[in-house]
């Protein structure tokens, strides 16, 4: 059984690299009882974010904390989160629009199932995203840029022309490399969105 201080330094541990939060379930791994969280909870040590979802109350709040609370709350039995940030969301972190999306968008895989109802502030999308088409902003997984342009313009929910300007931007910036600007023309997903993102 792991002593008071090492249960402590191991869940400092976790919540570090999950800027300050963790789960029930990571927190019951190192020992913590039922009636020690709730203890912890009352002396304020610890806060209650969500079901199954608490913060260290001393850990500084990281930006975009709202960003790793979903992406926690998208675990699947085995406690691992399972979202990746993506669509209109994903556009806005990549700084690629001035749009403020409203709700977070949030792409999950097709047989993530949870048994309460989703939260109003997240959208999900079901589908499989590989990790070539991923980077980490805010301590997050998230689309990366090229992917990101490719889902919101197959969705038809942002101008067109808007999307252009985005992917010039992501281009001129290197958000999006040569290579995978030319890889796109090849792929048979992708290639009539991409004549298109490269029209005038």
């Amino acid at each position: 059984m792991p002593t008071s201080n090492e249960r402590e330094k191991g869940l400092y541990q976790i919540a570090e690299g999950q800027g300050g939060y963790f789960t029930t379930k990571q927190a019951v791994s190192l020992g913590y009882a039922s009636n020690k969280r709730a203890y912890h909870v009352q002396a304020g040590n610890w806060f209650r974010e969500h079901r199954g979802i608490y913060r260290l109350a001393l850990f500084p709040e990281p930006d975009r904390s709202d960003l790793i609370l979903w992406w926690l709350w998208s675990r699947d039995r085995s406690d691992r989160p399972t979202g990746v940030y993506s669509h209109q969301t994903a556009l806005s972190l990549h700084e690629l629009t001035d749009v403020n999306p409203s709700r977070l968008d949030l792409t999950v895989p097709p047989s993530f199932r949870r048994g309460v109802p989703v939260p109003k502030i997240l959208r999900l999308h079901y589908g499989l995203i590989p990790e070539a088409e991923q980077e980490v902003l805010f301590r997050v997984p998230v689309t990366n840029a090229l992917r990101t342009i490719l889902d919101v313009w197959e969705e038809g929910s942002f101008p067109k022309d808007a999307l252009r300007q985005a992917f010039r931007e992501a281009r001129s910036t290197g958000k999006i490399t040569r290579k995978q600007a030319a890889d796109l023309s090849h792929d048979s997903r992708f290639a009539s969105i991409a004549r298109e993102l490269e029209a005038a």
